[in-house]
């Protein structure tokens, strides 16, 4: 026992290997693509060996952080002194909590699984080996934010998540909506990331701190004391909520989020599951003892948490791409998430998060496997490949497929007893109690959920194979301006090539990670029932035991019973309108509320917006500064110039080298002095 508990006690010492263990991966495999790029290009497997041996070995250490918390051991800290000026002392360092030890299992098990589907994925992409190396360089950033003991190394490691993030969704870059999807979120999160840096550097000046606990007491006590003022600690307090709005794509921040699906599926398993947007719900729930005081604050991560909840779910409702329909997905559930952190409930959030990302890691995955076989039919055009249109009757040929992803749709939806029920009724019940109309807004959402899902699923797996209609290729290719000009599009379609009759189930690669996260996805709610939250108990066993306390059948079976059954009503309705085909909701509802319809084909117009106000704004206010430029500042350079030699030229003939004429000059020049001090 004495032997286990010493070997429990170094894992959370050696936690600082966690982030490095891919770091040095992703440093080797880098280093060699530099020096020796054709040679290391040639070793695809063993590097995908060696990268997924680094983050397995993550894993297995990170299982171990996490057994130490589940055994009782406290939190562990270890700091250095990293730079030092006269009283001014910044430590450095690494931190396990039991926060930290479950979002570190959690990077570390979706990004192990993305790495094996990976290497089927990508099997025959040229740049197998640097998408590789971007995996593991991104999951490294991640790993290194989770452990971070203060706001500043966040920061650090919250722009290294951004650059990945970066790299990664512009990975074909040679593409134009990928380069151009990469740009938007890079753009976005810069905006968020500015409020961020600026928030930080407040609470820094305002408290003298960049630790977390250190900044909550030292604010409250400073707004106690009248040193600071309550407006000002909450302004600084939102400005580092920006922060989390991009990165977790609250509204209005929430625009790059959908675009991203340009890059591989297996980026958009982890980015939606895990990482990157996960980093924000993650920094909210570290910055709780910084808000909890600030109820205005909470109220505003809690609107701003229900406004994109509700907007994701409401756009996806006609989106027509599988990867953009699970996107918008996303966009609602981190709405979801953010409404319990503005709740005072980041408990709730937290479990909702770690439930969240194994069905969407497996729903993601699983679009990737239809993506995929949809391509060996319609060819490597996105347009066709993700288009569900295209799509239906794929369980026939994809069974393993359709089964986990039918899983991930039942979690997602909230039915009991899998693993979205229990979060997304725990954060509903916290709204209730908290901002009733909040709740309503939740509640709808809820429904609309399982509607989306449903449609999802019944498009893409059930009825008629609609993969070979030529004259809908034809329609979505045109649809997306990749028709030639003045031709049908029966042409265009033929150039895209058919290579197979009917799809066919993914690889071992592919179908082996779906089939270990359908396990969560399915029984990890169970962890967080509220009569007994074991989760609850390891992040917060104080809270854990006020829910077990005053836990009534009576208040939870009416909340969850109506959660229940507005998500059966979702799941009725996709049913008759897209499996039994006894509804037609284009004649109900699209035709009889076109403008509601366009409102959310267009996605609220908010892209439009941005476009008008933002990019076309800048480039008008470019081109006025040029103008400025031009004229006004070239003008003022050209003058001077022109001046200069004018009067050089004037000048030249006064130098005659006679001295008479000299005497004449300063003669004049001494009467025209006379009258004109005599003038006044």
């Amino acid at each position: 026992m004495a032997r286990t508990l010493s070997w429990m006690t170094s894992a959370a010492e050696l936690a600082w290997l966690i982030p490095v263990l891919p770091l040095a991966g992703a440093a080797i495999t880098g280093l060699g693509l530099i020096s020796f790029n054709r040679t290391v290009n040639r070793l695809r497997k063993p590097v995908a060996l060696l990268l997924i041996s680094c983050v397995g070995a993550a894993a297995v250490l990170s299982f171990a952080v996490l057994a130490e918390q589940l055994a009782g051991a406290p939190a562990t800290e270890v700091l250095f002194d990293w730079a030092s000026a006269g009283s001014f002392n910044l430590q450095m360092g690494f931190r396990v909590d039991a926060l930290g030890a479950v979002m570190l299992s959690l990077v570390t098990t979706i990004a192990l699984l993305v790495m094996v589907y990976s290497d089927g994925y990508m099997a025959h992409d040229k740049g197998y080996v640097r998408f590789f190396t971007y995996l593991a360089l991104f999951s490294s950033s991640m790993l290194g934010l989770v452990i971070s003991p203060n706001l500043l190394e966040i920061y650090v490691f919250w722009e290294l998540v951004g650059m990945c993030s970066y790299l990664l969704v512009g990975f074909w870059y040679d593409r134009d909506g990928a380069a151009n999807a990469a740009q938007k979120a890079f753009v976005v999160n810069r905006v968020g990331d500015f409020g961020l840096l600026l928030g930080i550097l407040g609470l820094f000046w305002a408290t003298g701190a960049f630790g977390f606990e250190e900044i909550g007491s030292r604010l409250a006590d400073a707004v106690a004391g009248g040193s600071l003022s309550n407006g000002a600690a909450v302004l600084l307090c939102l400005l580092v909520f920006m922060g989390p709005m991009a990165k977790s794509a609250q509204f209005p921040l929430h625009v790059w989020l959908p675009d991203a699906m340009e890059g591989p599926t297996p980026i958009s398993a982890l980015i939606h599951a895990a990482t990157m947007v996960a980093a924000g719900v993650f920094l909210v729930a570290r910055l709780q003892p910084v808000y909890a005081p600030f109820p205005q604050v909470q109220l505003v991560i809690a609107v701003v948490g229900t406004i994109t909840c509700f907007l994701g779910a409401s756009i996806a409702l006609t989106q027509m791409d599988l990867k953009k329909g699970l996107a918008y997905s996303t966009v609602s559930q981190l709405g979801y998430m953010m409404l319990a952190m503005g709740c005072g409930a980041p408990v709730a959030g937290m479990f909702h998060l770690v439930t969240h990302a194994f069905f969407k890691a497996m729903l993601f995955l699983g679009s990737g496997s239809v993506i995929h076989a949809m391509e060996e039919v319609v060819g490597h055009e996105p347009v066709l490949a993700q288009d569900m249109r295209l799509m239906g009757g794929l369980r026939q040929f994809m069974p393993v497929t359709a089964i986990t992803f039918l899983i991930g749709c039942v979690a997602i939806s909230g039915i009991p007893p899998l693993a979205g029920f229990w979060s997304k009724d725990e954060i509903l019940g916290q709204a209730f109690n908290t901002y009733p109309i909040l709740w309503v807004v939740g509640f709808l959402t809820a429904g609309m959920t399982a509607f989306y899902m449903f449609r999802l699923y019944f498009l893409t797996f059930e009825g008629e194979f609609r993969g070979n209609d030529a004259a809908v290729q034809a329609q979505l290719l045109k649809e997306a301006g990749k028709v030639a000009p003045g031709s049908d599009g029966e042409g265009d379609v033929a150039s895209h090539g058919h290579h197979a009759s009917h799809p066919h189930e993914s690889g071992w690669q592919m179908a082996l990670p779906l089939a270990v996260l359908a396990v969560p996805s399915a029984l990890v709610g169970l962890l967080g029932t509220p009569w007994h939250s074991r989760f609850a108990g390891l992040l917060d066993p104080k809270e854990a035991a006020e829910m077990a306390e005053h836990f009534s059948w009576s208040e939870f079976l009416p909340l969850a019973g109506a959660s229940v059954a507005i998500s059966i009503t979702g799941i009725t309705i996709a049913v008759l309108a897209y499996s039994l085909h006894k509804l037609d909701l284009a004649t109900l509802v699209a035709a009889r509320f076109p403008s509601i319809n366009a409102f959310l084909a267009n996605k609220w117009y908010l892209d439009d917006l941005n476009d008008k106000l933002f990019v076309q704004g800048s480039r008008k206010l470019a081109r006025q500064v040029l103008e400025v430029d031009a004229k006004v500042v070239d003008g003022v350079v050209n003058l001077t110039g022109l001046l200069t030699l004018g009067s050089g030229e004037g000048l030249k003939y006064f130098e005659t080298g006679r001295a008479q004429f000299y005497a004449l000059i300063v003669f004049g020049g001494v009467i025209a002095l006379v009258v004109l001090f005599s003038s006044f």
